[in-house]
């Protein structure tokens, strides 16, 4: 899982950049049309990025570097127009089309590309904005907030003040978001009764932490780290926080979960969204904006059910001929997590193209919130400082050794963290860095897990069995999302279909249900991600066959950066 650095929540970036772009215009038109393009694109990222604070704070260390002097003090906003938001991309829709694309560069041709495959997910996606939840288990805002808080870094007195001030805007931000989930009760679209308890559970689990709330004890450490402070301006600082924690953070935290217990029970459909009005749509096109995929829902899960039924044909082939693997332990990785960074950064050298020079830090979810965030997730660095990296590592999911060596994977090398660095080092236009694309994101992630047990120490048998595996639930769960939102499975449908699998856990088939829920369409940017870099490598490989290199394909999919797939494959 790659942590979004901003709460792009606020009813999903898309929207957010949308009500933005009002103020495009036609650019002045200078001699050279690359220079009016890179002007254009300029614009747009510094007009979203000055959105929010967190935004802005966490994708430029430096703002002043881009021009951007005056710092907002906002989380943004729910409030949602429909009219203002189609004005705003079709005023930008016009301004690109005002471009001559065969004038354009590569790079500027790839970027026109993908900010016109954006625009046009972006308009579909407008009707949906009551479908949209910032609220839920896994992802929510109230589980979210407070880990973008905690590393919210202080690199001068001024970031100080500026958090500060932010903090005291929390409650005005959490009235905007619970009179945005009024509104989708009043539409009859409000979240069903188990997942209100989740989050409530996790709200009251922040407010249960009183004095030993991280928020406080993670100021603190920050402020150590500030040379240039002195103690009484520490204690000063110290004593702020303390205060607003006390009386806006915590009484907005006690604000949302009134109101949610209010709400609860408003919400009618416990089932997958193809019971919404207009439900089987909206998830039609929050597959195609999630996954990056432009096949038919319908061409998507045959695909996973062929990609499902291949690689259990293979780990039956491999267990006849092999018996002795069951009996074997997956590996012996008894070394901390930093080693296995270490261990991946050099292993990957000789199929990947060579790392960014950055240096990784191993952090641990605050207690508090262990059972509430992923097993693992990386933290994006701001787009002019990539050399400083963090991943976390949840130590409430115990993660035997193989499993943590591909879940580093995955955050690290050659997953997130090594994608993202080495985009950076091709210098991309900075716009791109605010086009969310998680299923090229997520999907390069989990082709990077896939990939790591062949890095293992494991004989290629046993990587290839424990890899299928892997694949297999992915893919169990990816057709399970599709079953209940798009083909309308209840409970006892979920569980036939995984039972007919050999899962038969009731309990844990439930879970993955009210999980699947709560967060449609989530685990298929991971696994329809993975299979479109699947299916691109072997069309490849059938073209160049002894001719093709793993290291050149997998360096041309990461020099075209993220991007629907449909741009990815005209590039390659």
């Amino acid at each position: 899982m790659k942590q979004k650095k901003y709460c792009a929540s606020l009813l999903s970036l898309f929207l957010t950049i949308c009500l933005l772009l009002t103020s495009c215009s036609s650019p002045s038109i200078p001699t050279n049309a690359n220079t009016a393009f890179q002007n254009f694109t300029r614009n747009l990222f510094e007009q979203d990025v000055v959105s929010t604070t967190i935004g802005l704070h966490y994708t430029l260390q430096n703002p002043e570097s881009y021009g951007i002097e005056e710092i907002p003090i906002t989380y943004g906003s729910f409030d949602v127009n429909e009219a203002v938001s189609y004005a705003a991309i079709e005023n930008c829709r016009a301004v690109l089309d005002k471009f001559s694309y065969n004038t354009l560069s590569k790079e500027n041709q790839i970027t026109y590309d993908v900010l016109s495959s954006y625009l046009a997910t972006s308009k579909k996606g407008i009707p949906y904005a009551l479908y949209e939840e910032p609220l839920s288990p896994v992802t929510g805002i109230q589980a979210q907030l407070p880990v973008l808080l905690a590393e919210y870094q202080f690199f001068s007195s001024k970031d100080i003040a500026t958090y500060l001030a932010l903090l005291k805007t929390t409650p005005e931000y959490f009235d905007s978001l619970i009179q945005f989930e009024q509104k989708k009760s009043d539409a009859g679209l409000f979240m069903a009764d188990y997942t209100v308890d989740s989050i409530l559970e996790q709200c009251n689990a922040f407010l249960a932490m009183g004095n030993e709330n991280y928020l406080l004890s993670t100021f603190e450490e920050r402020l150590s780290q500030m040379k240039d402070l002195t103690e009484k301006q520490k204690q000063h600082y110290i004593a702020q926080n303390q205060e607003i924690l006390s009386e806006c953070i915590l009484p907005a935290y006690e604000q949302l979960v009134s109101a949610l217990t209010t709400l609860k029970g408003s919400g009618k459909n416990t089932k997958g969204l193809c019971n919404l009005p207009d439900g089987k749509n909206y998830y039609a096109y929050l597959v195609s904006r999630d996954t990056g995929s432009s096949d038919s829902v319908e061409t998507i899960q045959k695909r996973i059910y062929t990609q499902i039924s291949s690689d259990l044909i293979d780990m039956q082939t491999i267990a006849a001929n092999n018996p002795a693997l069951s009996k074997e332990t997956a590996t012996n990785y008894h070394i901390s997590p930093s080693a296995i960074i270490q261990n991946l950064e050099r292993t990957i050298k000789d199929t990947f193209p060579k790392p960014a020079n950055v240096t990784t830090e191993i952090k641990y979810v605050p207690k508090a919130l262990e059972p509430y965030l992923s097993p693992a997730f990386y933290m994006i660095p701001s787009i002019d400082n990539t050399s400083e990296n963090v991943i976390y590592i949840n130590q409430a999911h115990t993660m035997e050794d193989m499993r943590l060596f591909t879940t580093l994977a995955h955050e690290g090398y050659p997953g997130h963290l090594y994608q993202t660095t080495y985009y950076a080092s091709t210098n991309p236009d900075p716009l791109r860095n605010l086009l969310n694309f998680s299923g090229y994101v997520e999907g390069w992630a989990t082709y990077a897990e896939m990939c790591s047990y062949y890095l293992s120490s494991l004989e290629k048998a046993h990587a290839t069995l424990l890899q299928k595996n892997s694949s297999i639930l992915l893919g169990l769960y990816s057709a399970a999302d599709i079953g209940i939102h798009y083909d309308n499975w209840n409970l006892t449908q979920t569980i036939q279909f995984f039972s007919s699998y050999g899962i038969k856990d009731e309990n844990t088939i439930r879970e993955i249900y009210e999980l699947i829920i709560s967060d449609p369409a989530n685990y298929l940017k991971y696994y329809v991600g993975y299979l479109e870099i699947l299916d691109l490598k072997k069309e490849i490989q059938k073209k160049k066959k002894d001719k093709f290199s793993q290291k050149q394909f997998h360096k041309s999919i990461l020099d075209i950066g993220p991007a629907p797939f449909e741009v990815i494959k005209k590039w390659l």
